[in-house]
């Protein structure tokens, strides 16, 4: 795949949000030292993968305060991107049980929104340029204003709203499907159903993502579905949806990536409605159903808001004398637009129904809307999603939330050609340098396979075999040492004669020589003792904890065996903001 250059200023603004990672507990079990945004997938910090895909796509922020340039500086893949450098918003109400919408109602976050925006986790990994996805949101949603709706202090010409009210300017969200060769046992995945759009007046061109964009109708995790049909026995769908979409793809195996292109305009919707906690579920998932349930959007605000945006937009002379998209017909001034031969006057039919004078026409308002309260039908601007394909050679689109996903991506990614072998134009935007960054570390009379990756400052001594692994900076593997498919981080140390398979170590862990491990979690600074044992272990240490008897702490080695939490709701940050819970920020700044 070519290397995606980085693009002009889109307008944008980008916030990446920065959860606690309780499904990565063991190696985030102290998030105010090492945060999820720090943990390393194949040997570059989770942050930087969304930071590069911002910059890539061209969203990226004025200036950033000296103290976070100072920060970011300390990481050599984070001072490799361009300037300027991420904000970190730190809010005093920002806690780490914080949803993801109330985020967005926090005031010091609302102050920094001043646009159309985009919202994307932290622990994503999209290697589809963000620039395609960008252009086919602009193509189908920007309406008039554009990237240019928002507040006073945007800067660039300011057009207003423009297209709320004719069902334009809407959202886009991704999806990705969960089977194929990245994949996991029990991967979390969502139910989605979506219904095509209309057959575009001119033709996408080839190698556009308007075939794989449709309409989201219906989005909701697949936890919560199996506690509807469980305590409903069915599932049910109302009798609007069925009539505004008639023909539905419902898909149960696909995972909400969670990066969203919003207007401006929903950052309203979100002060409004205080009982939306998730974007997921709750914003994506109300708006979608707006679109087909009655009366939804007026319970929503949306009304209010799309309306009551003429009165602070009266004097923008574009937008005062209505809207263009509803006058002129832009798509049949396409030298390409072909009419329809039915739509002349011979052969169009005139419905010349009449009806009974008891008898009302099922088309009027009347039937829907007692007198005096007729209100203009609410036009609500679409919720889209770009279903990514499962095509073996398509772009990788994950999100790395647990400690398998952290394996299996981090290991797929080692597999990619250097940058010295492909050429920089060639290579993926995920491809290092070198395959091996310090050659002179490596004993002769050593094996290291080609789908290795070893960061700088490792040594590896002799008879070692390392084979699908990836070894973080400053490791060490001991003589005589067999991994194979590991993750070693920083500083790890791998005793003689250790054999380990499908293992994951934390930052300066160690473990003791002649051990055998087997799809285990070692802690950071943990050491695990010699000739250990061990099958899906997670090694971790736990201090201060005592039973009801007085018991002692947990003795260093010690073996707890405990089951991954959900990872929730927590700050964002953003590369031109990253918002995050205080004792989370001074570790990303450290």
């Amino acid at each position: 795949m070519p290397l995606a250059q980085t693009m002009p200023s889109s307008g944008f603004q980008a916030f990446i949000l920065c959860g606690p990672g309780l499904s990565l507990n063991t190696f985030t079990s102290s998030p105010e030292e090492f945060p999820k945004a720090l943990v390393p997938i194949a040997n570059r910090p989770m942050i930087w993968y969304p930071l590069d895909w911002c910059y890539r796509m061209g969203i990226i922020t004025p200036s950033s305060a000296s103290a976070i340039d100072a920060a970011l500086s300390q990481n050599p893949h984070l001072t490799s991107l361009p300037s300027p450098k991420a904000d970190v918003l730190s809010p005093k109400d920002l806690s780490q049980n914080t949803g993801t919408a109330e985020i967005l109602r926090i005031p010091e976050i609302q102050d920094a929104i001043l646009g159309d925006f985009v919202i994307l986790p932290c622990d994503l990994i999209c290697e589809l340029g963000g620039e395609s996805l960008l252009e086919t949101w602009m193509i189908q949603e920007a309406g008039l204003g554009g990237v240019t709706g928002g507040t006073a202090s945007k800067t660039g010409p300011k057009m207003g709203l423009g297209g709320e009210k004719g069902g334009r300017r809407g959202g886009l969200g991704v999806w990705y499907e969960t089977k194929g060769e990245v994949s996991v046992k029990g991967e979390e995945t969502d139910f989605v159903a979506t219904s095509i759009l209309p057959a575009p007046a001119v033709p996408p061109p080839p190698g556009s993502l308007r075939p794989n964009i449709s309409n989201l109708v219906y989005s909701l995790p697949t936890d919560t579905l199996n506690d509807i049909t469980e305590e409903r026995k069915s599932f049910p769908i109302r009798h609007s949806l069925l009539r505004r979409h008639s023909r539905m793809k419902m898909l149960t195996s696909h995972r909400d990536a969670h990066v969203y292109f919003f207007p401006y305009w929903v950052l309203e919707m979100i002060k409004r409605n205080e009982k939306m906690d998730s974007i997921s579920e709750d914003v994506v998932g109300w708006w979608a159903k707006a679109g087909w349930q009655d009366g939804l959007g007026d319970k929503l605000g949306l009304r209010d808001i799309f309306e009551g945006s003429e009165d602070l937009d009266a004097e923008d002379g574009m937008l005062h004398s209505g809207l263009i998209e509803e006058e002129i017909d832009l798509g049949s001034m396409s030298s390409t637009w072909t009419s329809d031969v039915r739509a002349n006057g011979r052969n169009t039919k005139i419905d010349q129904r009449q009806f009974a004078s008891r008898v009302q026409d099922p088309k009027s308002s009347d039937l829907q809307t007692p007198k005096g309260e007729i209100k203009s039908k609410l036009n609500i601007p679409p919720m889209l999603a770009y279903i990514h394909p499962s095509r073996p050679q398509s772009p990788l689109i994950r999100r790395v939330d647990t400690a398998p996903l952290l394996l299996t991506v981090s290991l797929h990614l080692a597999k990619y050609e250097s940058i010295e072998e492909k050429g920089k134009l060639a290579s993926s935007p995920f491809a290092h340098t070198k395959k091996i960054a310090y050659p002179g570390g490596v004993a002769q009379r050593c094996t290291v396979s080609k789908d290795c990756l070893l960061a700088e400052n490792v040594t590896v001594e002799e008879k070692a075999v390392i084979k699908e692994s990836v070894i973080g900076a400053n490791c060490r593997i001991e003589s005589g040492a067999r991994l194979t498919r590991c993750l070693l981080m920083d500083g790890a140390i791998v005793g003689e004669k250790c054999q380990l398979n499908g293992c994951i170590l934390g930052r300066r862990s160690k473990i003791g020589r002649e051990s055998l491990l087997r799809d285990c979690e070692v802690q950071e600074g943990n050491i695990v003792p010699e000739e250990t044992d061990a099958k899906n272990e997670k090694f971790m240490i736990f201090e201060g904890l005592e039973d009801e008897d007085g018991g002692l702490d947990g003795d260093e080695g010690s073996v707890f065996d405990i089951d991954d939490g959900n990872d929730i709701g927590g700050g964002p940050s953003r590369p031109g903001h990253i918002i995050a819970p205080a004792e989370t920020q001074e570790s990303i700044l450290n």
